[in-house]
């Protein structure tokens, strides 16, 4: 099955003349192989893996229904196992037939001559490598990579059993341009995203497993697991890249100076999104805020969901999320509810007559105000006084909960709503301004008529 070799010996410098003779002898060899299907036992051994495909493909019509309802009744097994049971229901007709085919080899050689199976292991050869192919690649999780990955080692693996692998990698070496003194090839590029791809695969699989493990580690503070991930992520990636261009023989040395230019370009260009790079990295450091927290920035009241690399998502409670660049909470002032501890206490403001008595008052407020759920009990809540105003006493209730994630209107709402049940239980009057207008004796009261 291979090519002549008198037809490939061509030089690169006339890869017009080697396509046309690679595309001469490619036709050349069709003819053979159509030739070669009039020879009694090279037409049977096609006939038979039709046969057996047939076969597979009924086989599957009345498997794949009993498959997949004995699938719907595997309710409690892991999510995981039952992809892998999807996956092997979909490539159920190839692996019959990749069975069915190598049961038949085997008992034909035992019954025949060795070459009127030779045919048929190629197709059995070519169905098991195409069917492992298909299956591993399901491990990639992208797509556009998945696809790729599968197309190339299809590929691949039918040039390698069929024997052309040298032709056309002398093929593709052949279609080529210069920059300078680099040289970039059709199978320099093949390569290049065989390798890369393959890397990339295994950095993102090693990236999971570390960021699985460091989330899982409960001595780690939050913002030092992301500080880690993200590190080792960069790692990773940059590895994969660095090894895999140096893999098919790209001098990095020459890229140096071109770097730098463009790092100082960028540098300029991208000042805001280095400052925010690097306020992460402090912010992750100093441990001032981490997720979960709950902080106030100006008029932006949530809790910290996650720390990115240029900002940080906060989820306020009417469910929006605000992306904070890192910058603003490094330069701005920031109220971290949840720094050091979860407490959290507040403070409402109040005013009763001055005909109630204020130590009766003071008492009736602080049992209110215990009473709502959400109050801490092990931190008593204290009333004190503030003020005499023109119509009232003005007092300040303070109370202390550990929720501020549960939101802090909805607690000061009770506890008012808590105070106004108590004040009319036991006859407190919450007085507000009135204005009252005399009419003295010697003056005259004109009244306008209503129309």
């Amino acid at each position: 099955m291979a090519l002549h070799e008198d037809l490939l010996d061509t030089t690169p410098d006339a890869p017009l003349g080697t396509l046309v003779g690679v595309w001469h002898s490619l036709l050349a060899q069709a003819d053979n192989v159509l030739g070669t299907l009039w020879r009694p036992w090279v037409g049977y051994q096609v006939l038979i893996a039709l046969a057996i495909f047939a076969v597979a493909h009924v086989l599957r019509m009345g498997l794949a229904p009993r498959l997949h309802a004995w699938m719907r009744a595997r309710e409690g097994w892991p999510m995981w196992r039952i992809r892998w049971l999807v996956v092997l229901h979909k490539r159920l007709r190839s692996i019959i037939f990749v069975l069915l085919i190598w049961l038949v080899i085997a008992a034909m050689r035992e019954v025949t001559w060795n070459s009127r199976t030779y045919q048929l292991a190629i197709i059995a050869n070519l169905a098991t490598a195409w069917l492992i192919v298909a299956l591993t690649t399901r491990l990639i999780a992208n797509p556009l990579l998945r696809k790729t990955v599968r197309y190339g080692a299809w590929i691949w693996v039918t040039l390698r059993i069929l024997g052309l692998t040298d032709a056309f990698e002398r093929l593709l070496d052949n279609i080529a341009f210069s920059i300078g003194t680099m040289r970039i090839s059709a199978l320099l590029v093949v390569q290049a995203i065989l390798i890369l791809g393959v890397l990339w695969v295994g950095a993102r699989f090693l990236s999971r497993t570390v960021r699985n493990r460091i989330t899982g580690n409960e001595d780690i503070s939050p913002s030092m697991q992301v500080l880690a991930v993200k590190v080792m992520q960069l790692l990773f990636y940059g590895l994969a890249v660095f090894i895999g261009l140096k893999a098919i023989g790209i001098d990095l040395t020459g890229l140096a100076v071109l770097s730098g230019a463009i790092g100082v370009g960028l540098g300029f260009g991208l000042q805001k999104v280095v400052s925010n790079l690097v306020s992460g990295v402090i912010l992750l450091l100093d441990k001032s805020i981490k997720p979960g927290d709950v902080i106030s920035l100006g008029d932006t009241f949530g809790w910290i969901n996650s720390l990115g690399a240029r900002y940080v998502s906060i989820t306020t409670r009417d469910g929006k999320e605000y992306l904070i660049p890192n910058e603003d909470l490094i330069t701005g002032q920031v109220v971290n509810w949840s720094h050091s501890n979860d407490f959290v206490r507040l403070d409402i403001y109040f005013g009763t007559a001055y005909a109630d008595n204020p130590h009766t008052v003071r008492k009736i407020a602080i049992e209110a105000a215990m009473a709502v759920p959400r109050v801490l009990q092990q931190r008593p809540a204290v009333c004190h006084i503030v003020g005499f105003g023109d119509s009232s006493v003005d007092y300040i209730l303070r109370f202390w909960i550990s929720d501020p994630t549960g939101g802090l209107t909805n607690i000061r709402g009770n506890v008012y709503l808590a105070l106004w049940d108590a004040f009319a239980e036991h006859g407190i009057s919450i007085p507000f301004p009135q204005r009252e207008v005399k009419v003295l004796p010697e003056s005259t009261l004109q009244t306008r008529p209503l129309k």
